[in-house]
């Protein structure tokens, strides 16, 4: 009798302790929240092990939401899991305290245990009656197993775990789960990337998982539908298939704008919403005025309901299993699935940056300056809001995109800018941005190529192979400084140009795009023009023009191998050829504002007039051809002119400021969007001067570097 009197003592001093909690919830005091339910935790009456699982189990949940205080968190949870060993049933309370100690684990980033903890979670899944909320807690733990895979490079682990989960959706059959699990299957190919088959798989699955879900139900997947088209975007760029990947950077495009639309009515009846709250609390209101205003906040909540995902509506007492945090209202996120799943791949501000990223990548190379300046505006915007709540490091690429668009229309103070900012960065994140740091060598290189610096310019290109793994990468990197000791047109330069273009010519067909092809052929076409092969140029030229037409859409290249292939037929003494060509590359020049093309033409239409005879021709066209170069030589001097300019050209890597970061910032962002190895569409900086041009044409000065052929 004793024992019992206590135990009622007790459960009426923790319903008291609860509503009191509920009570302080309600006014946003968390602090004295979380102090009432730890007084049940200290307490020396005995309660039920049933009353301490819930109440631990709801502080855990308070401090992960709205504290840092993840360790004390997982200590309530570790306790929380010996107290349920002796209750033999509670399978729901169970799953609910795997999912949010795994995630404790995952903060802290203790991956082992994490892992050791899903497995068990998934025995007890597997052993309890096989219904419908046991699958999804199936689905749950195979997500967070799957991730916790990921982390540690451990990609075959990985999706085998994902496809235990899509099977266990398959189950119940739910086509938005499998699509979660086929999507992220996607994913991990992708970063995977063992072959291209298993990859082009992959995404045919996504395809046909999509379509056989309800427009309805696509409708109300709107973070699953942005998480599937960049996958298809990344997948596309990867192979440098700009002009399939622009299907869904337009889909991409036009969900965002319309999700942007349908939250600012979200917030404009919420605030109405917030306003009638307000309204209502005065206990002076008239009937006839309160009646009017309850009518009103009844069709504001259905029409706010209407608008909101369905999993916003659900239970929202699970935490997320890995996405992020649910202290943010759902009109702030992207939700991937349902419950108990729902989380997010990214916060709704990082997607948003990243689709002006797709549209700034898919159309510089097109020239279409305008709107990507826009959107390189729109994007960095969105970053310098969220970048310090949120640890999104996206504006590099941003800066990468500004910088290449800068150069490419001859804009090179601006260029300048963009690239000290991305310096600027690296330098006080070092950790964080380590992959960026080789594209930003390259981008110094390229840099200094277009303010005439060719030595420097070989300098950064050969750094910035040291820099990454990518053989894609430093093949692309190679033939930049390649071309760049072209450009410098002695016996020596050549000899290392063809060091670097020899090895790799012969492994075209093992690197992962056209880019890399594109920019090799160009620099060995350049290179056999100066051996006098002119011949064997033209094929290399015509291939690499094809690729960078039809594949690539990058104007500013094409541009340049149009000019190389037009100063070969006049080499070749095919004027009618030459002129037609060379007219061709002046348009898209023009087009580009990419003034070091247009002269470098301008200089090979001057030699066509003198071989022609065609003296007024000759003369109308150096004196356009001088007002071009007045035109760069006053860009080029406002670069070197600025105090960056010496240190950015200067052959020397960058120094790094030794600062303090954040160790579980570092894991996350480090292992985030770097590693998807997107390509960048840079062109291949053509001469940037009427100096270097004549370098470039002067083939009938009878130079030979040697007949050194590649095989």
């Amino acid at each position: 009798m004793c024992v019992l009197q206590k135990a009622m003592e007790g459960a009426a001093l923790a319903e008291g302790l609860w509503g009191l909690a509920d009570h302080h919830e309600k006014l946003g005091e968390i602090g004295k929240t979380i102090k009432c339910l730890e007084a049940i935790c200290q307490s020396q009456i005995s309660f039920l092990p049933l009353v301490e699982v819930k109440t631990r189990f709801r502080v855990s949940a308070l401090l992960l939401r709205y504290s840092h205080n993840v360790n004390h968190a997982k200590s309530h949870l570790e306790r929380c899991l010996l107290l349920l060993k002796s209750i033999p049933s509670s399978f729901d309370l169970k799953f609910r305290t795997f999912s949010l100690l795994s995630h404790c684990y995952h903060l802290l980033a203790s991956f082992p245990p994490q892992r050791n903890l899903l497995l068990k979670a998934l025995e007890l899944a597997s052993s309890v009656p096989q219904d419908v909320s046991a699958y999804l807690w199936s689905c749950n733990f195979n997500s967070q197993l799957a991730n916790t895979f990921v982390i540690q490079a451990d990609f075959p682990s990985s999706l085998s775990a994902l496809e235990s989960g899509f099977l266990s959706a398959s189950q119940i059959c739910y086509p938005e789960l499998q699509m979660f699990f086929t999507a992220s299957m996607l994913h991990v190919h992708i970063m995977q990337w063992t072959d291209d088959y298993s990859v082009e798989k992959a995404v045919q699955r996504c395809d046909e998982i999509w379509q056989n879900i309800s427009s309805d139900k696509t409708e109300r997947c709107a973070g699953l539908f942005f998480y599937n088209e960049m996958l298809h975007v990344f997948y596309r760029l990867r192979l440098c298939d700009y002009k399939n990947a622009q299907h869904h950077v337009d889909r991409l495009d036009q969900a965002m704008n319309a999700h942007s639309h349908k939250m600012q009515e979200v917030q404009q009846l919420e605030d109405e919403l917030s306003s009638l709250n307000h309204s209502l609390s005065r206990y002076n209101l008239p009937s006839r005025e309160r009646s009017a205003l309850s009518a009103r906040q009844s069709q504001l909540q259905e029409r706010v309901n209407a608008l909101s995902p369905s999993s916003s509506t659900t239970d929202n007492s699970l935490e997320p299993a890995y996405f992020g945090n649910t202290d943010r209202a759902w009109t702030a996120r992207l939700l991937l699935s349902p419950s108990p799943i729902d989380g997010e791949w990214l916060p709704k501000s990082a997607i948003y940056a990243l689709v002006h990223l797709m549209v700034v990548i898919s159309g510089r190379p097109k020239g279409q300056f305008k709107e990507c300046s826009k959107r390189i505006d729109s994007g960095l915007q969105i970053i310098q809001d969220e970048l310090i709540k949120l640890g999104i490091t996206d504006e590099m690429q941003f800066l990468e995109n500004r910088v290449a668009l800068e150069l490419t229309r001859s804009e090179y103070a601006e260029a300048q800018e963009a690239l000290v900012e991305m310096k600027s960065l690296f330098t006080r994140f070092p950790t964080i941005l380590q992959a960026s740091e080789c594209v930003i060598e390259m981008l110094r290189g390229q840099y200094s190529h277009s303010v005439g610096c060719y030595s420097e310019a070989t300098f950064h290109c050969i750094e910035a192979t040291k820099l990454t793994e990518s053989k894609s990468m430093q093949a692309t990197c190679q033939a930049f400084a390649a071309v760049s000791y072209l450009t410098i047109g002695d016996a020596e330069s050549s000899s290392k140009a063809l060091d670097l273009i020899g090895p790799i010519c012969g492994m075209t067909n093992s690197l992962s795009g056209v880019r890399e092809e594109a920019s090799i052929l160009f620099a060995y076409g350049l290179l056999l023009m100066k051996q006098q092969d002119l011949q064997e140029a033209r094929n290399r030229l015509a291939k690499g023009l094809q690729i960078a037409h039809t594949h690539m859409s990058n104007l500013q290249l094409v541009s340049q191998y149009l000019t190389l292939l037009g100063n070969l037929a006049l080499c070749l003494h095919d004027t009618v050829q030459a002129r037609e060509i060379l007219r061709s590359s002046l348009t898209l020049a023009k087009k580009l504002s990419d003034i070091p093309t247009q002269l470098w033409v301008l200089s090979i239409f001057t030699a066509l007039y003198q071989q022609l005879g065609e003296k007024g021709s000759e003369m109308e066209n150096e004196e356009h051809r001088k007002k071009k170069y007045d035109e760069l030589q006053s860009r080029l001097a406002e670069a070197r002119g600025s105090i960056h300019h010496i240190e950015l050209v200067a052959k020397a890597r960058l120094e790094i400021h030794q600062v303090e970061e954040d160790a579980q910032e570092q894991s996350v962002v480090t292992y985030g969007l770097s590693n998807l190895d997107i390509p960048e569409s840079v062109g291949i900086e053509g001469p940037s001067m009427a100096q270097s041009s004549s370098r470039l044409v002067g083939l009938d000065a009878g130079k030979r570097w040697g007949k050194r052929r590649l095989s």
